[in-house]
Parts: structure tokens; sequence; C-alpha cells
């Protein structure tokens, strides 16, 4: 199932994410792991997990709340399962359209790409993944209102802290040593929030969470996510779009028929699925399956990679499946807010690469290594003769 390119990349990323790929590849939908907990790999059932919110929680051990909380304190942990966070994704919707994404991405990468298809198109050779952390670090500022700064220095930050993960697949409590290297990363990746949060206007994420009330901890933490989320895996997502849409052998498919880039850009997300794996924290006793039943203060992990490529490999011609659909942005409430600007960016990245009409080359690539989300550091790509 996982081509040479993606296995190489999960190994480099994450051993232990790439040994449950392996070791559950084959298993049945729903398994008990002494020591980690449920893990689930049907896409059906690990909607039905991101569905109940009531039955399986964000900020109990094995969630990303629980982690959030012990940053940034108590109402951060409150906020992903409560009504607050249901009244800002409410409040800030109208930021996360079709066309408001599509507007985000001309706005701060729509200029480099147009220069991106110009270098290529005179032979150039261009590092994609270091325009990609750039553009990235470009774009998420711009949504919650932080002043320009140096974007690959923010993109680090952000997977340095979200390196310091890689180690809660069995326990989300975090060690004092790891607390305080979070804890000052964080301090150095939202400086400038506080400031921003105070006077970022209505059109900003930051602005919307002061126009709520939501404190300023929330307010950092919530940027700190948006920047670990908005970089780490648009980056990943674009990158290895790009890496598999070359390694199919499909970018003719595309220059013929360019009707297929939202289903190529749907299949890098399903085959990437940037967020590999997600946790979730079992609140109260509940039977998931015929055989199964949960039991309250138990972890789940849905294993988001296997259960979106149990479809099949890399295909832009692959109709819609019902059964993932979305399954790589999440599920629920949780979904994840920056979907369409996902889809944006990648469409937008595609298109300026065959932008001359000719099928681009990966002339060069080096994966990422201890990162949370599979990614390349250096994507060197051309324009085929």
């Amino acid at each position: 199932m996982l081509t040479r390119p993606e296995a190489r990349l999960l190994w480099a990323a994450n051993p232990w994410l790439y040994a449950l790929v392996c070791a559950f590849r084959h298993a049945g939908p729903l398994t008990r792991v002494p020591r980690v907990g449920w893990v689930v790999t049907d896409p059906v059932l690990a909607r039905r997990v991101l569905n109940d919110h009531a039955a399986f929680t964000m900020g109990g051990e094995g969630g990303v709340g629980h982690l959030w909380a012990q940053l940034f304190g108590p109402d951060m942990g409150r906020f992903f399962d409560g009504p607050r966070h249901a009244e800002l994704r409410t409040a800030v919707r109208d930021l996360f359209t079709e066309d408001a994404a599509h507007d985000l991405i001309a706005r701060t990468q729509g200029p480099h790409h147009a220069r991106l298809a110009v270098d290529l198109a005179g032979g150039a050779t261009v590092d994609l993944a270091d325009s990609a952390r750039v553009l990235a670090g470009r774009m998420v500022c711009d949504l919650l209102g932080l002043p320009p700064q140096d974007y690959r220095r923010l993109f680090t930050l952000g997977e340095r802290l979200a390196s310091l993960a890689l180690g809660t697949t069995a326990s989300t409590d975090l060690p004092a040593a790891v607390l305080s290297e979070a804890g000052a990363i964080v301090d150095e990746l939202t400086a400038a929030v506080p400031s921003a949060y105070r006077s970022s206007g209505p059109s900003t994420l930051l602005g919307r969470c002061r126009m709520l009330g939501l404190g300023e901890d929330v307010a950092r933490g919530l940027a700190t996510l948006l920047v670990v989320a908005g970089t780490e895996t648009g980056v990943s997502g674009t990158l290895r779009t790009v890496s598999l849409l070359h390694d199919a052998g499909q970018q003719r498919l595309l220059l013929d028929d360019p009707e297929l880039l939202a289903s190529a850009v749907r299949e890098g997300l399903r085959v990437a699925t940037p967020a590999p794996l997600i946790g979730r924290h079992v609140a109260r006793n509940v039977r998931l399956a015929p055989h199964a039943e949960l039991r309250a203060g138990q972890r789940v992990l849905v294993l988001t990679y296997l259960a979106n490529n149990a479809v099949g490999p890399f295909d832009i011609t692959r109709p819609y499946v019902p059964e993932t659909r979305q399954l790589w942005f999440g599920a629920g409430r949780h979904l994840c807010l920056g979907a369409a600007v996902a889809r944006a960016q990648a469409a937008s990245t595609l298109r300026a690469l065959l932008a001359s009409g000719r099928p681009y080359q990966i002339t060069h690539r080096v994966e990422a290594r201890r990162a949370l989300v599979p990614t390349y550091t250096k994507l060197l790509v051309k324009t085929s003769a």
C-alpha cells in the first residue's frame, strides 16, 4: 500500500507512526492495544468517534486539549469541548469560506506563485519546500492579524513545538522538562500576539477573539494552534500532493483535463493525510462495536492515515469516496476550519507548477526527521524539457 517515497517519508518523520501503519494495515477496524488504547482504522468507526462529542473528548488524557491545557491553563483545556468553541467557530466561519480561502491564498501567495511559474518556464530549479514554509507563515500571520516577521523562523518554531508531541502516543501528560521547553517555544512564537490581540481588526482571528471576550491566554493558545496547523499540515499537504502527482505519473492527465484539479487536490490530501493520527479521551462508557465496549478514562487513537488510504493509491480519476469524505480534515465540530484554505493552497501551487503546459520533475527531495507531521525539508523541482 505504501509507495517507497511515502514509506521513507513516514519512517524519517516518526518511526513509531510508521510501525503503527505497518502493524495495523491488516488488523481489524478496532483493536485494543495495551498501554496505548483503542486503535481505530475503519473510516466509518473513525467518523463515529469524531462525531460523538459526549463520549469522546479532546480535553481529557489522550486529546490535544489536554496538551494545550498544560501549556495555556485550564481555560484553554475547557475551550475545546465547551460552548465557547462553537461560538468562536460560528463567529469566524466567514473567514474560512471557499471564496475567503481563495482570496487569502491569492493575497498572500498569489504573487509568489506567479513568479514561480515564470522561473520554472525559464528553466530554473526551485526549492518548493522552502517557499512553501515562507508562504504558509505569511498566510497564517495575515489570517491571525500578526505583523510581518521571519516566516522561516515561525515555521521552525511550530515544527519544534509539534515534535514535542512525538512521545505522547501512550500518554499526553507532559514531563516538566518538556513543558519547560514547550513554554519557551510558545513565548517566542506568540511574542507578537498580545499587541495584535489588542489592535487587530474584525477581519482577523485575533480581532474576533477580542470581540468575543475570549481571554488573552486562550487567544495565545488558539494562535499557537493555528500556527502549527496552518503551517505544518498545510505545507505537508501541499508538498506531498505535488510529490504524489509526480510519482503516480498523472501530470499529463491533469494537463489534458484541468477539470481534474479538484480531484488531484482531494486525492493528494486523502493519501497524505497530514494529521495521520487523532487522539480522543473516552469520557463515558460506550459500545463502539458489537464486541467492544470502551470504558471511561481510556484512550482512542484514530489512525486516519489507514482509514483514508484503505480505498487505494493516489489516482486523480478516482470518484468521490463517501466513506472517507473529508476525514483527512477530521470530522464533527472539530473538523478543520482551514479545510478550504488547504485546498486552495495546494491548487494554487499545482497551477503554478503546470502553468507552462509541461510536466514538472522532482530532481531531489529530503525527508523531514523527527517531525510530527511528515513532510519534506527540501523538494527541488524543474519543468521537464
